[in-house]
């Protein structure tokens, strides 16, 4: 839905005072770790994150999905109380422990109540510092992680996503599944977590966020205690570069009724010079639902797919910018070939002025809504955290949208959106 008119303007003016009163604090404790924090006193919770770089881009071909099995590990029994013990201790006292995991990084989530976050801490840092790695509870997720992919290998948008991934990526680590093969699982042992943990479980190298009731020599203290006990390895951790990928077209036969269709390639990276442009362009070309041009020409206007969308992907090296659709299997051709119309238009033309003021009211309309509460700003900080953002990142986004113009959009485009490089995978051909 667009938002227009007044709303907008009182929405806008929302979301600046809401920045202007985010004072994100930020420091680095002795051992190297980077912390941020934002003291708010309205209610009596805390928030914490703790990111590592950790994800899946860590991971071997031959051990591939070892990184996602530590991570999943590290809450399944830690500092010698079992897993149903201390799942139990934490509920117990109304707080709640995540884990988050993805290609780029492994974080862990605590949210309490600000009476209990002495006894909510002293349980997060056996989590963080003192995993069992049971070998037995191993196994049973290893199953659990196998039965999983068996199942999605039998859905065509699970088989297209990896082919799309492995076509772009090949043998770098963001071609490998997050979760693993089949066939590397089973040869993972609990000593390959506890040398994986050892490996990339850093304090120097750890992101901390920390949100809510606490004053700012509290958060210093919890901060360093959170880590105190992790290893700090100044070594070269980091992901390879992405080389430029090898068009390919590949077609999967699959019994499903609906074809399913990815395109693109590598583009963008975080903290990307083109970000804003890339990023409110594409809302205009095929990120905004039914407001986009793909979805209006190809779907209401042709009415050839069930659903279309184009998104960027951006991670700590090249992340994809990736076209998607669903439809009939006798009309792809004929909707790849739409696709492709579009888009090459849009890169030649960019947008219009009307696209263009539709997409910032609605992006710059939507902001505050992100963060209003302390667990979506945790979310959002942990990101620029993770990723070494400006600490005014939340201030300036909506007035770096605004700023966005039409020639900023066709230039960020032409020079970095070249479909000769775009690969082809259908899964769901006869």
């Amino acid at each position: 839905m667009l938002i227009k008119g007044p709303l907008v303007f009182l929405l806008f003016f929302f979301c600046s005072f809401l920045n202007a009163e985010l004072k994100i604090q930020h420091w680095a404790t002795e051992n190297g770790a980077r912390v941020y924090f934002v003291e708010n006193h309205d209610l009596p919770m805390l928030d914490i994150e703790v990111s590592f770089q950790a994800g899946s881009s860590r991971d071997s071909v031959d051990k591939n999905g070892l990184a996602s099995l530590t991570n999943h590990l590290m809450i399944s029994g830690s500092g010698g109380i079992n897993e149903r013990d201390l799942s139990n201790r934490f509920t117990d006292i109304g707080a709640q422990l995540n884990s988050l995991f993805d290609r780029d990084k492994s974080s862990f989530s605590l949210r309490t109540l600000s009476e209990k976050s002495k006894q909510a801490i002293e349980l997060f840092k056996l989590v963080l510092q003192k995993p069992d790695f049971k070998e037995d509870i191993l196994e049973r997720e290893k199953k659990r992680y196998i039965a999983n992919i068996s199942q999605a290998q039998t859905m065509p948008e699970s088989i297209a996503y990896k082919a799309f991934m492995y076509a772009l990526y090949g043998d770098h680590p963001y071609g490998l599944p997050e979760s693993g093969k089949i066939e590397t699982l089973i040869k993972i042992k609990s000593g390959d977590l506890i040398k994986f943990y050892k490996q990339h479980y850093l304090a120097n190298q750890v992101t901390i966020v920390i949100v809510g009731d606490l004053t700012r020599t509290e958060a210093e203290k919890v901060s360093k205690e959170l880590i105190e006990e992790l290893p700090v390895d100044f070594g070269v951790n980091k992901i390879p570069l992405v080389e430029d990928s090898k068009k390919s077209e590949t077609k999967i036969s699959h019994p499903a009724k609906q074809a399913h269709l990815y395109f693109g390639y590598p583009v963008m990276k975080r903290g990307d010079a083109d970000f804003f442009p890339l990023y409110v362009g594409n809302h205009i070309l095929g990120g905004s639902g039914f407001g986009s041009r793909l979805t209006n020409e190809i779907r209401e206007g042709k009415g050839l797919v069930y659903s279309v969308y184009s998104y960027f992907v951006p991670l700590a090296q090249a992340g994809p910018f990736q076209i998607g659709l669903q439809t009939k299997k006798e009309q792809i051709d004929e909707a790849l070939k739409l696709v492709k119309s579009i888009i090459v238009k849009f890169i030649q033309e960019g947008p219009n002025r009307k696209e263009l003021q539709a997409a910032k009211d609605n992006i710059i309309g939507g902001f505050p809504l992100r963060l209003d509460s302390n667990k979506k700003i945790l979310s959002y900080i942990s990101m620029m955290a993770f990723y070494n953002y400006p600490l005014d990142y939340l201030k300036t986004f909506s007035e770096k949208v605004n700023a966005v113009t039409i020639e900023e959009i066709k230039s960020a485009f032409q020079r970095r959106v070249d479909m000769n490089k775009f690969s082809i995978v259908i899964v769901g051909v006869d």
